[in-house]
């Protein structure tokens, strides 16, 4: 009897054991372990994204270049749409696509990594208020699929589609490199001032909680809001760009290939800055058609993403001159009221390089104002003889040195993407292409130099700061896009940094002087402006492929600078034909903001210029050259070929006999 009332007893401890061990982890599911209570929430909970504005881009004026529009995208998760049951026929009509439309858009590249079936995706962009309201009003049918409130953006000008750049939808290594700043779906700045400025303007993304009944229907916010977080727009950005100045020089840009930078002197900012051809920005706006478009830009031989301004390295022709003319005064080597005759070229071993028709040249003045060949052989082998024939290496060096300060061969340091060097050579350069045990190279093999060819390469923006360093007498600031934010947020401190040149400020009034020549009795007499003193100098580049490259650069006005200027037209021929006028009329429609009377003819000439079939032409030409042997680097221009610069109203000389070395 004790023993059964024992075994009693054991057998209800145990069950008050297990009992009690029940009610504990019941206690600790429901009180202390918060996770089942989240998955819970989770089944009758949508945390969805709020993406904030992109901040806005306004012209230095105060004009809003680039704004948000509303708009709404239709977002699918594949993994809760059953197709087999949803009502495809009914979605199809509510959103005006076909069934054929659905499938499309359904159907993603799994493996790519750039889609997941459980991370939500857009189904389709840009939809309509009017289809977004029919849409919620059958959401409940339709599980898997939600509206996502979005911003895109909008181009009040067509203009600045270069300069300004573009939005995409993150891909997988954007996602990966941002650490966690961005997630699919997510938009990103992918050119111009778009990406430049990226971490300015994107803002800060919030989250709302949102609760849905049995039916998928949102019926409210959760617990009214305590889980959610407001996004915060970007920041709202002023650029250096003057809507009106960019819109004017790409329509004087248009039907040609090339690029135009202008630039405030004083402060470094961008006035405008146009890689032609360019295309309308509003083709690339988050819409469903953007991808045929993106495509079509893309594929055309014209190269229309090919940022000319930055990332085209051209020979700068003759107005490297002044480049020569200033070293070689700050050298001492250099005599500025020294005068040379010019018969028609340069003569060197037996062979004539030519320069154009004009009269001798009495001092660096007449030297400049008529661009003469034979004069910058003579100044450039001056300098890089000037430790003696035998040693050019330091006195190329040192040449090389001072192009260095002006920002020549160097990048800038600009508040956009992809800046590219250019090319100034050194000795180094020269001892690999001309090595000692095959003889080396002297002043005569590099020669070309002198006058802005051989192996020199500038981008349009460098020259540009170029023109503003002199119109500054000695110093420039890194050319940049960007006058303030709205918000006060400072300006990036480098951007106002001023270098310092090491070349004493008569020099440089020297050569303004010789540049204002240039514009008054020269070859860039085109370019005169009715009350303004311009100051400039023209460049025709030699280009192997087909008709030689227009080049201009100046500043104005002479004695207090408010534009410099650099204009490069691919296979347009002499500067005079183009690239000097159409510099004139942009510095005469910033500064006087009308176009004077008798010059209307040639700003009607310079908009209906079609360069096009040149273009397209040369361009079947470059890939003709790329597939033949290349030849053994030679310097020594081509006597035939050299550029000359012909005041407007002249004539070029005629071919001139002689040969390149190495060639009959």
């Amino acid at each position: 009897m004790k023993n059964g009332i024992q075994r009693q007893r054991s057998i209800q401890i145990v069950f008050l054991v297990c009992a009690l061990a029940l009610v504990l982890q019941a206690a600790n599911l429901q009180i202390f372990d918060g996770s089942y209570a989240r998955l819970a929430d989770a089944t009758a909970i949508e945390e969805l994204t709020v993406y904030p504005p992109r901040g806005i881009i306004y012209d230095r004026n105060g004009e809003r270049i680039v704004n948000n529009e509303a708009t709404f995208d239709l977002m699918v998760t594949y993994n809760q749409v059953d197709q087999k049951k949803m009502n495809v026929t009914k979605f199809c009509d509510i959103l005006g696509i076909t069934e054929a439309d659905f499938k499309k858009n359904i159907t993603k590249d799994w493996r790519s990594g750039k889609f997941s079936k459980s991370v939500p995706f857009v189904f389709l962009k840009k939809i309509s208020p009017e289809k977004n309201a029919r849409f919620l009003e059958s959401q409940y049918e339709f599980p898997g699929f939600f509206v996502q409130a979005r911003s895109i953006r909008g181009y009040p000008f067509n203009a600045g589609a270069h300069v300004l750049g573009y939005i995409n939808e993150v891909d997988p290594r954007d996602i990966e490199r941002s650490q966690g700043k961005y997630e699919t779906g997510d938009y990103i700045g992918a050119a111009g001032l778009e990406s430049g400025y990226e971490d300015y303007l994107r803002g800060k993304k919030g989250v709302t909680n949102l609760l849905r009944d049995n039916l998928g229907r949102i019926v409210g916010r959760y617990k009214q809001g305590e889980r959610d977080s407001a996004a915060i727009a970007g920041k709202d950005l002023v650029s250096s760009i003057d809507i009106n100045l960019q819109a004017y020089g790409e329509k004087l840009m248009q039907n040609k290939t090339g690029s135009v930078v202008a630039i405030d002197p004083k402060t470094g900012q961008i006035l405008a800055m146009i890689s032609a051809p360019t295309y309308n920005p509003n083709l690339l706006v988050m819409t469903n058609e953007r991808g045929q478009e993106f495509s079509r830009l893309l594929t055309d031989p014209l190269r229309y993403f090919f940022d000319r301004t930055v990332m085209a390295k051209y020979p700068p022709g003759s107005i490297f001159k002044t480049v020569v003319s200033l070293v070689g005064l700050q050298e001492g080597i250099s005599n500025p009221n020294r005068g040379q005759s010019c018969p028609g070229g340069y003569f060197y071993g037996g062979r004539l390089y030519k320069c154009h028709n004009h009269p001798g040249v009495g001092d660096l003045t007449d030297a400049l104002a008529n661009s003469c060949n034979a004069y910058y052989f003579t100044e450039f082998r001056s300098i890089v003889d000037h430790y003696g024939y035998n040693n050019p290496h330091k006195g190329l060096d040192v040449f090389k040195d001072y192009c260095k300060q002006l920002g020549l061969g160097v990048k800038l340091g600009i508040d956009y993407p992809n800046e590219n060097a250019g090319n100034v050579p050194g000795s180094a350069y020269y001892d690999k292409i001309y090595p000692k045990r095959l003889g080396g190279w002297h002043s005569p093999t590099i020669m070309s130099l002198g006058i802005g060819q051989g192996e020199l390469q500038l981008t349009t923006l460098q020259m540009a700061n170029l023109a503003a360093c002199i119109a500054n007498r000695g110093y420039w600031i890194a050319p940049h896009l960007i006058k303030e934010f709205k918000d006060g947020t400072p300006v990036p401190a480098y951007l106002e940094e001023k270098h310092q040149v090491s070349i004493n400020r008569n020099n440089f009034e020297m050569v303004i002087e010789g540049m204002e020549q240039c514009v008054v009795r020269g070859t860039a007499r085109i370019a005169q402006v009715p009350g303004i003193s311009v100051c400039g100098k023209t460049g025709t580049s030699q280009n192997p492929h087909g008709d030689d490259h227009s080049v201009f650069f100046a500043f104005a006005p002479k004695d207090d600078p408010k534009i410099a200027i650099a204009v490069y037209v691919e296979n347009a021929g002499w500067a005079a034909s183009y690239a000097a006028p159409i510099a004139g009329l942009m510095i005469e429609k910033l500064l006087n903001d009308t176009i004077a009377t008798d010059r209307l003819p040639i700003e009607e000439r310079m908009v209906k210029a079609d360069l096009t079939s040149k273009i397209l032409a040369n361009r079947a030409q470059e890939k003709i050259q790329a597939k033949l042997p290349k030849p053994k680097p030679d310097s020594l221009p081509d006597p035939a070929r050299i550029p000359t610069e012909v005041p407007e109203g002249i004539k070029p000389s005629g071919t001139v006999s002689g040969t390149r070395p190495g060639k009959k």
